[in-house]
């Protein structure tokens, strides 16, 4: 079996900054370089008008998680930036908990840089920070901490032990054994507190030193 070794552990400290919700973020959720397709991400309050705005719908949204063709227009000079797929997915059924949309669009670099400038140009919305959408999702209860660094194994994964175990994380198998030790644990404190008084020490045999019983306070 190869080792199970990762690259680089998941930033924890990012997920204790505090999320702002009026805020809505935006950012390339693809690999950087060239390809066929490259996916950009909007989530927050404003994510609806950024999907009427770039994709020209004045009436009916798409229906929730349906991909939909779209010419993809400036929201200023109405230029064609690019033909592509869009995707809304309503909050609270997203990967953050918020309004999310996705633009589905080539992976060249004008492309992309042309979408980025685009939504950076409209009202309420900003670059997202790095891991922000994940933090989204940590804040709205969608991802614990084991599935958050599950989910950083799994794109840093190279070999499929470690493809094998991050999705293993990411699906709760760990989050469920620390919850069956914690379970354990506080069944083994409550045997102990109730077989035990404050008060009750014992002497160690042999020494004139008071000990103390598990879970009972020093005497």
């Amino acid at each position: 079996m190869f080792p199970v070794v990762f690259r680089k552990p998941f930033p924890f400290r990012r997920l204790c900054k505090s999320a702002s919700s009026e805020d809505t973020i935006f950012a390339l959720s693809s690999g950087q370089g060239r390809c066929g397709v490259a996916v950009v991400r909007v989530s927050g309050p404003a994510s609806v008008d950024a999907l009427r705005s770039m994709a020209g719908l004045t009436r009916r949204l798409p229906a929730p998680r349906t991909a939909l063709l779209r010419r993809l227009l400036h929201p200023h000079s109405k230029e064609l930036l690019d033909r592509g797929l869009v995707l809304w997915f309503p909050g609270p059924h997203s990967f953050t908990g918020e309004d999310s949309v996705e633009f589905h669009i080539h992976g060249g670099p004008a492309v992309i840089n042309g979408i980025l400038q685009a939504l950076g140009s409209l009202p309420r919305l900003r670059p997202a920070e790095a891991g922000e959408f994940t933090r989204r999702a940590f804040h709205a209860g969608k991802l614990d901490l084991t599935e958050v660094e599950g989910m950083g194994d799994l794109i840093h994964a190279e070999t499929e032990a470690q493809r094998r175990q991050a999705l293993r994380q990411m699906a709760g198998d760990l989050g469920q054994l620390y919850n069956d030790w914690s379970l354990q644990l506080k069944q083994v404190c409550e045997k102990y507190a109730t077989r035990c008084k404050p008060d009750k020490t014992h002497k160690e045999q042999g020494s004139g030193e008071r000990k103390s019983c598990f879970g009972c306070a020093p005497g």
